[in-house]
């Protein structure tokens, strides 16, 4: 989580950070924005922060139903406009379900 951090605040940064530890890292381009203890622990909240408040939109996502079963939903319930609809028909007509 260091390196995403360091790549936050310069996505170009050529660095290495052993067993994430931040007083371990080794950078390969000579850290050419000075990029401060600091200021990577600072993104380290941000970062930690923003993944804490998308909690809810991952536990949602592993129990939406497939979306290509949303999809066929909408189409059996007329939703989709006629010449999404007329496509969609064309394509369950020239390939049946089998058995």
């Amino acid at each position: 989580m260091i390196i995403d951090a360091i790549l936050k605040l310069a996505p170009n940064a050529e660095v290495s950070v052993n067993a994430e530890d931040i007083d371990q890292i080794t950078w390969l381009d000579g850290n050419p924005l000075n990029i401060t203890k600091e200021q990577i622990q600072e993104k380290l909240v941000e970062i930690q922060a923003e993944w804490d408040s998308q909690e809810y939109a991952r536990k949602r996502a592993v129990l939406y139903p497939d979306i290509g079963d949303q999809l066929d939903a909408l189409y059996h319930a007329g939703v989709f406009p006629e010449d999404m609809a007329a496509k969609l028909k064309k394509v369950k007509d020239d390939n049946p379900k089998s058995g």
